[in-house]
């Protein structure tokens, strides 16, 4: 189960104790360490330690029914509202974007002569900021990561900028040491991390610190591949395409002499800049005196305080990667109206040419497309799949056209939104573009080879689960250990970060908010542990493991802090209809006598305590369901709160789901019968809709969704089983079965404009995607992922 599981570290889990013989305390070790199964777990926690937890304030104390109100969960020690608000904070400021500056771009800005003629530079304050931030090793570059590349390209345009102004001679001979000593590693690196128009920059960086008289080991044999590499990028594209259409040579004008300006002003963005980069914009102001270049160049040198980013405004970009990311991690919930601004900014920008890392910019890329194609799509808005087509070409998907490599990060977010956000009708450009994707992802990880040439990151395409078996709380609880923070370094024409996007903000507050709900879990599993010990269910076959399972699922999909009675009522549901059809698969031998069975016990569960059974059932059977009926009883009665519409609401669902069993015999359809049960049971305790249930089942989308999960959830049950081979075609065999009815099933839930709550909506989906889930994974893979959500402390 290798490529099923995320990738994580091998360590002791934390937090909880088994019990062994004579009540000795055994440690709970990872998944893979010889240890006892989850099924004779009796004290997952210490309840000394959760009374202690209660009594410091961050939880409260458990009710008769485990059900936890909002008005009581507090957060006071783990501090998250204080983390939220400062976050939230920063996303309301973020304008066109926050980048950090470029040494090597306000080396090219400083390079501009004066424009009124004097000798003298333009921009002297650049000059200034090259002299303050040089590194202690005599280079400039990335101070906390380092890549030979950047520190080579940023330090030789820089040196190259203090020698044309014959100044800061000290700075100058520290930074051309640097290069001597470091030019043979130039080709290093590892080259999936070569940075954007390298091979078009460097050469000419040479060739202008040789006009200075600059003396660079010119000799070194790593400079010929480069030079070679630079002859092969050039014949990709003729010249006459450069000056006509947006390509991304517009972002290394500066290394490409002998061009035509007249021509090129045309591609020009309406900031007046060349591609949004302060580098090349500065090569064309000195080639043309054009006063847009310089108004682009002088607000950005003013409003960096005399240095300049490589790229600016990114604003597209950055609200895209913030809203993916504060997804991955857990915490969207918190800034619901932040992301919404984000994403209507992002919609309004939208077209069938795609997206690029700003609304000015000329040149489309799939990466920017794709992430913005999925989520305006998964928050209702109707983005068309056209766009995708621009980057189709002899039956690959490339970010750019005529790219050098392909980047791993690119097609993971094309394989996102083709899995994710494929809806029926969208032809078959999505088809496409999801298998060439996911293929591709399967080579690269297979062979190991996952470094990006967009990002320098732990754990950005980590995942092997398809999106129909994705669990909210297993995504961020994996996340949490990817996401690499503030050490998330972006690769461009030179390293940067994004401080919006990557940041220990954001890692702390979902880490917090991760172990708040841990907390509460724990919890309501002690609750539902004992609701089952006092209800006998194990003389049912219901089991610690079983109980403990069906609980988990229901917490990973429904997670919230004021859901807890929709998850206890979901776990409560599954126990108990996992009990009662193994009561009823005991107890009678053919479907004829379970349907008289099954209709004895619609009167004995369901009726009024002081109504009598319509049919007799027979001793036998009222020996053996009693306590069922006192569980299924009991369950009504914690979750009506006296309520007398809810408890009908509860006692119809479970009537309904009695009488399937006398109407067929077959597992698939039971399984469909009891993923409804859930899904109304959900519903039922939420209060979002009981009072209109009958209302809401008379419309044809409502209608729409139960027919929907009714039919996949069967053929889960029934396929899913007898699928044999390696995970990857367990996989391909799901989606063949259902992938056509999940793609109707999120557009449903997704784009749909009908009265039915969205939040209802997402409850079918929830259910549906659990039953994927336990179709694909292994026994070991779930209790894995238990172990992973609910027991082992994220630190």
């Amino acid at each position: 189960m290798a490529q099923l599981v995320w990738s994580t570290a091998t360590q002791p889990h934390v937090g909880f104790l088994w019990r062994g013989a004579e009540g000795r305390r055994l440690p709970f070790r990872h998944l893979n360490a010889r240890r006892p199964r989850l099924g004779c777990l009796m004290e997952p926690i210490k309840v000394e330690a959760l009374k202690a937890v209660s009594r410091d304030g961050l939880l409260p104390d458990t009710t008769r029914d485990g059900l936890l109100p909002d008005t009581r969960h507090k957060d006071k020690q783990s501090g998250v509202p204080e983390m939220i608000n400062a976050i939230r904070a920063g996303l309301r400021s973020m304008g066109e974007g926050e980048i950090n500056v470029s040494a090597y771009d306000t080396a090219w800005v400083a390079l501009v002569k004066s424009l009124n003629g004097d000798d003298a530079p333009q921009f002297p304050s650049c000059i200034d900021w090259i002299a303050r931030n040089q590194l202690p090793d005599g280079s400039w570059g990335d101070d906390m990561f380092f890549l030979v590349q950047d520190r080579i390209i940023n330090t030789l345009a820089c040196i190259i900028a203090l020698k044309s102004w014959d100044v800061h001679d000290y700075a100058f001979k520290k930074g051309l040491s640097f290069i001597s000593e470091n030019m043979w590693r130039v080709t290093k690196d590892d080259e999936n991390w070569t940075l954007s128009g390298f091979e078009i920059i460097f050469p000419m960086l040479i060739e202008k610190a040789k006009d200075l008289g600059i003396n660079i080991p010119l000799d070194d044999p790593t400079l010929e591949a480069i030079y070679a590499k630079r002859e092969l990028k050039l014949t990709k594209v003729p010249r006459e395409a450069v000056h006509a259409v947006p390509t991304t040579f517009l972002l290394s004008l500066e290394g490409m002499p002998g061009l035509d300006w007249k021509m090129l002003r045309k591609l020009q963005c309406p900031d007046g800049s060349f591609m949004s980069s302060p580098a090349p914009t500065a090569y064309a102001l000195m080639k043309t005196g054009d006063p847009k270049c310089f108004e682009f160049l002088d607000r950005l040198v003013g409003k960096y305080n005399g240095s300049v980013p490589f790229v600016y405004p990114i604003e597209m970009f950055e609200r895209l990667w913030i809203v993916d990311r504060l997804e991955r991690l857990g915490i969207s919930r918190y800034f619901k109206s932040e992301i919404e601004d984000y994403l209507e900014y992002v919609y309004r920008h939208w077209s069938d040419e795609g997206l690029s890392f700003t609304k000015g910019c000329p040149v489309k890329d799939i990466d920017d497309t794709a992430m913005g194609f999925r989520l305006l799509r998964l928050h209702g808005y109707p983005a068309s799949p056209c766009a995708f087509k621009r980057f189709e070409n002899d039956g690959q998907f490339v970010c750019y056209p005529r790219q050098s490599n392909q980047s791993v990060s690119a097609m993971y977010n094309l394989y996102r939104a083709a899995d994710q956000a494929s809806f029926p009708g969208d032809g078959h450009v999505l088809g496409r573009a999801r298998s060439y994707s996911r293929a591709f992802l399967r080579e690269r990880r297979a062979s190991d080879q996952l470094n990006d040439k967009w990002i320098i990151s732990e754990g950005h395409v980590r995942s092997g689960f398809p999106w129909e078996a994705s669990l909210p709380r297993i995504e961020t609880r994996m996340y949490l250990e990817q996401y690499g923070g503030s050490d998330d370094v972006w690769i461009g024409k030179v390293l940067y970060r994004m401080n919006l996007i990557s940041n220990d903000a954001y890692l702390k507050a979902a880490k917090a908010d991760f172990s708040n709900f841990q907390r509460l879990c724990r919890l309501e599993w002690l609750s539902l542990k004992r609701w089952c010990d006092e209800n006998n269910l194990e003389m049912y076959g219901v089991t610690p493991q079983s109980a403990l399972r069906a609980y988990f699922l229901a917490a990973a999909s429904i997670f919230e802090p004021g859901r807890a009675a929709e998850r206890l009522g979901w776990a409560r549901a599954a126990v108990l209809a996992e009990a009662i059809s193994g009561c009823l698969l005991m107890s009678s031998n053919t479907h004829d006598d379970r349907k008289v069975t099954a209709e004895w016990l619609i009167d004995e569960f369901v009726n009024s305590d002081d109504e009598k059974p319509a049919s007799g059932g027979g001793k036998k059977n009222s020996q053996v369901t009693s306590s069922l009926a006192y569980a299924l009883r009991d369950l009504i009665d914690i979750h009506a709160s006296d309520d007398a519409s809810v408890a009908d609401c509860l006692r119809g669902a479970w009537k309904e789901w009695f009488m399937a069993w006398t109407k067929t015999e077959r597992e698939g359809p039971r399984s469909a019968d009891t993923a409804l049960l859930l899904v109304r049971t959900v519903e039922i305790c939420s209060g979002r809709h009981h009072s209109t249930e009958q209302d809401l089942k008379l419309l044809p989308d409502y209608s729409k969704l139960e027919q929907l999960t009714r039919s996949i959830c069967c053929r889960l049950a029934t396929e899913a089983p007898a699928l044999t081979g390696e995970n990857m075609d367990k996989i391909d065999e799901l989606d063949r079965n259902v992938g056509f009815e999940m793609q109707e099933l999120a557009q449903c839930v997704f784009q749909s404009c009908s009265s039915i709550n969205r939040v209802t909506r997402q409850t079918f989906l929830h259910v549906t995607k659990r039953y994927y889930y336990v179709a694909l994974c292994s026994p070991e893979t779930i209790e894995h992922h238990i172990s992973k959500v609910i027991f082992e402390d994220v630190v």
